[in-house]
């Protein structure tokens, strides 16, 4: 039996879920760790990501250290994970995580980026491999539908990717962390989504002392 197709993110409490777009090369360049622009969209998306990194699971998946925070959020965190058989991105998502993810990235399966540029299949160390896609967002869920087998597919990101698998009624389900932080501005989750086409139906809320998850199932109207 197929699994579901979902995603899962962090946003903020004013709707945002990254702050506004700097380039990629300038916020992994040394001269762009001067860039006033850049230290704003890091302390924002890290007050954003506050929750993520104490987690024990988090931590040991990104290979930043041993040790870490146990409970409700390590658990929801894991279990994103272990339902996951592959995932699709989009090229900006890629392209801002090529740098910055270790060698083994944190994906462990296959990954389906959707892409105009073409580009043979990148495998990393510890199972994950990534393909690129030149045909369209249904072509990519279809060929990440195959390789999660019974698992689960995850909707990785960034905002125009999980927008257009939302306008297209391809999505499922999905999960909000919501961060008590505020923006102001920035990339929000629902922009360019039509209400008018989605029902959604609120299915779980899990608190804990940091964040609140959110999860939701999806309906055409």
């Amino acid at each position: 039996m197929a699994g579901k197709v979902f995603f899962s993110v962090t946003m903020s409490l004013d709707g945002f879920m990254a702050p506004e777009a700097v380039p990629v090369e300038e916020v992994f360049s040394p001269e762009g760790r001067n860039d006033p622009r850049v230290q704003r969209w890091m302390t924002k998306w890290s007050e954003l990501q506050a929750w993520a990194f104490p987690q024990r699971w988090i931590r040991e998946n990104l290979k930043l250290g041993e040790g870490g925070e146990e409970g409700l959020d390590n658990d929801i965190a894991r279990a994103t994970y272990e339902r996951t058989g592959a995932s699709v991105m989009g090229k900006r998502m890629f392209d801002a995580g090529e740098p910055a993810w270790p060698e083994e990235a944190p994906f462990h399966t296959p990954v389906f980026v959707v892409t105009h540029t073409k580009r043979d299949p990148w495998e990393r160390p510890g199972g994950t491999i990534f393909h690129f896609v030149n045909d369209g967002v249904s072509s990519a869920l279809d060929q990440a539908r195959e390789a999660a087998g019974d698992r689960d597919v995850r909707i990785a990101g960034g905002a125009e990717t999980i927008q257009e698998y939302l306008d297209s009624g391809l999505l499922d389900e999905f999960s909000i962390t919501l961060a008590p932080v505020l923006f102001g501005t920035g990339i929000r989750l629902f922009d360019r989504v039509d209400p008018a086409r989605l029902a959604l139906e609120q299915t779980r809320t899990d608190a804990s002392s940091r964040v609140t998850h959110l999860t939701y199932t999806v309906g055409r109207r």
